[in-house]
């Protein structure tokens, strides 16, 4: 993978390893779920929206794609966000941040229905049996947390996780981040709104409750969510969301840090084990010094010399079908 995309991949493990803790700060302070993810998609719209529109196009762009959008917005925010949310009332952030982590195994196996033609390899495979092999060591000493209805919403946010970036490669790669995710945040919060209203809390909350909601909106999500389409175009749908094996290592870590979590060698193992998995599973298939030819984008110095076509070392990313442009978007 090349050195953006493994700085977008680490960004992603630590921007999305974090929300767990602060939904939990929300819900224990008795806020709803219709109300945190209203909160989250209102301010991440307000925010991203304004670039949106200064872009250019912005309705062109809805009309155009509207049917994977709503698609994108209904697997990645409208439903997992608030099954992900009500679960944290009754279990601990950091076992729904653990059982998130099966997002890359769901999603590997789901490439193969979207017809994705990247080839695993032996490599990535171990990789993936790596990464999840450390989630399991993290994850069982944790399941006693909580009900069964509470870690089935859960691994139903993990779908959605997975399925979302296989969309946005198939259908949406070509569409802008920024006019991507604000008209998804805008309809997840008119949707949201009424329920919002509805169980809207009789006083102002707390002051840690208030920087939760300031951050799952502003980092979590803003930010959040330009760094990872980025990573897809970037890495692809497969590796992109290989970063999730990194959310568990966050997790834990935030719990040690903020909730006094103890650091056992169990968990130092399956850190390590989470590291090298996320290491192979992102890897170019193969592992040669041998090249692979890519499409690119015509200028004359290239066709001058190559006839159109450049070469690309092994452990560059090579094109994905459906996948990447290789490019930001946004």
């Amino acid at each position: 993978m090349t050195a953006r995309g493994w700085i977008l991949f680490w960004l992603m493990g630590v921007l999305w390893g974090i929300p767990y803790l602060m939904i939990k700060v929300a819900v224990d302070s008795d806020l709803s779920p219709s109300v945190v993810v209203f909160t989250r998609c209102a301010l991440g719209a307000a925010l991203l929206l304004p670039f949106a529109v200064r872009q250019g196009g912005l309705v062109r762009v809805v009309t155009t794609h509207w049917r994977p959008m709503l698609a994108f917005a209904g697997v990645e925010i409208l439903g997992p966000w608030w099954t992900l949310t009500d679960a944290e009332r009754r279990i601990s952030s950091s076992t729904a941040g653990l059982l998130i982590a099966a997002v890359p195994i769901i999603g590997a196996v789901l490439a193969r229905f979207f017809g994705d033609t990247e080839r695993l390899g032996a490599r990535r495979l171990t990789g993936l049996g790596l990464g999840l092999g450390g989630v399991a060591v993290l994850t069982v000493p944790h399941l006693t947390g909580g009900d069964a209805w509470s870690l089935t919403e859960v691994m139903l946010t993990a779908l959605g996780y997975a399925v979302a970036p296989l969309i946005v490669a198939r259908h949406l790669r070509d569409v802008p981040t920024l006019q991507l995710i604000a008209p998804c945040l805008v309809l997840a919060a008119l949707v949201y709104a009424p329920a919002a209203v509805a169980g809207r809390p009789a006083a102002v909350p707390d002051a840690p409750t208030l920087a939760s909601l300031a951050g799952l909106g502003v980092i979590c999500t803003a930010l959040a969510f330009v760094v990872f389409l980025e990573l897809i175009r970037e890495a692809g749908p497969t590796r992109a969301v290989v970063f999730t094996y990194v959310n568990p290592a966050v997790a834990v870590a935030a719990g040690v840090t903020f909730l006094d979590e103890s650091l056992t060698a169990g968990v130092v193992a399956a850190f390590a084990l989470i590291i090298a998995g996320s290491f192979l599973a992102t890897a170019a298939p193969g592992g040669g010094r041998s090249t692979a030819t890519r499409r690119v984008t015509w200028s004359a110095r290239q066709t001058s010399r190559a006839g159109g076509r450049v070469k690309t070392p092994s452990g560059a990313l090579p094109e994905e079908r459906p996948g990447s442009t290789g490019q930001g978007g946004g």
